[in-house]
């Protein structure tokens, strides 16, 4: 009777709830912290990935990138935040974090390692289209890929940055290297991720997040290439390689003003 009323419930436009993927992750939602367990692969980009968004944000509000405060009261929302992987090195460096996930069981985690570590960070168990709330910077990382419509989701996004603020998004693109590595190495060779973590058909492509900001009011920026070197066991960023994993940063106008539909 449950899974009937899963299908059958309504999911509204711009939602980050898949109800399918929500339980898929939450079977490993206690080993988010485990750097050998299921999240493995997204502890050892977690340096890389972190020195990009760092970067892009420090150019965006002109901080210097060395500093310790570097992100000093600039407030920050992870949606799709998991176990808080990204959240806490950004409350270090004196972000104001709030990470949203609708994995009850992994906010939890996240809520436990960071009262562990003494950090102050907003974590809430809720869909992201609920939060009645703007931020600087807007993070959906490795979660465009798992929602139920990614242009509904890029203009959800939208609507949480404040004006003149940033957008960064990551995801897998949709190649045929990407299937050959985000998917049967990844799942099948390297069991780094469960199989079924991944849908080939879901991912996206750096043009198609970048069409659906404009329509929405904001300005792509800077796209930027993940890439994994096996042979040295470790995640580099590329500005020419952007087939696998990738970022791309978009800017919202200072005076945020949606593009007219076609209508």
């Amino acid at each position: 009777m449950s899974g009937a009323k899963s299908a059958a419930r309504k999911v509204p436009p711009g939602s980050t709830v898949d109800e399918a993927e929500i339980r898929h992750f939450a079977k490993d939602s206690t080993h988010w912290w485990d750097e050998n367990g299921p999240f493995k692969p997204l502890h050892k980009a977690n340096p890389t990935r972190l020195k990009y968004i760092k970067a892009q944000i420090c150019a965006h509000f002109g901080r210097d990138e060395n500093a310790l405060n570097a992100l000093e009261g600039l407030k920050i929302l992870d949606v799709g935040c998991g176990g808080g992987l990204v959240c806490e090195p950004l409350s270090r460096l004196g972000a104001e974090v709030t990470g949203l996930d609708a994995d009850e069981n992994a906010i939890e985690a996240a809520k436990a390692h960071a009262g562990q570590n003494g950090l102050s960070i907003d974590y809430r168990c809720m869909d992201a289209i609920d939060l009645n709330e703007k931020c600087d910077v807007v993070l959906a990382l490795e979660i465009i890929e798992h929602v139920p419509s990614p242009e509904d989701f890029v203009s959800m996004i939208t609507d949480k940055v404040a004006p003149g603020g940033l957008t960064i998004f990551s995801t897998l693109n949709r190649t045929a290297k990407s299937y050959a590595l985000g998917i049967v190495a990844l799942e099948y060779v390297l069991r780094w991720v469960p199989r079924g973590t991944h849908d080939w058909k879901k991912f996206v492509k750096p043009s198609e997040i970048a069409r659906s900001a404009r329509a929405n009011g904001l300005t792509p920026g800077n796209v930027c290439g993940l890439t994994y070197n096996p042979l040295k066991d470790e995640f580099k960023l590329s500005q020419t390689d952007t087939d696998v994993n990738y970022f791309i940063a978009c800017a919202a106008p200072a005076q945020k003003t949606k593009a007219a539909k076609k209508g």
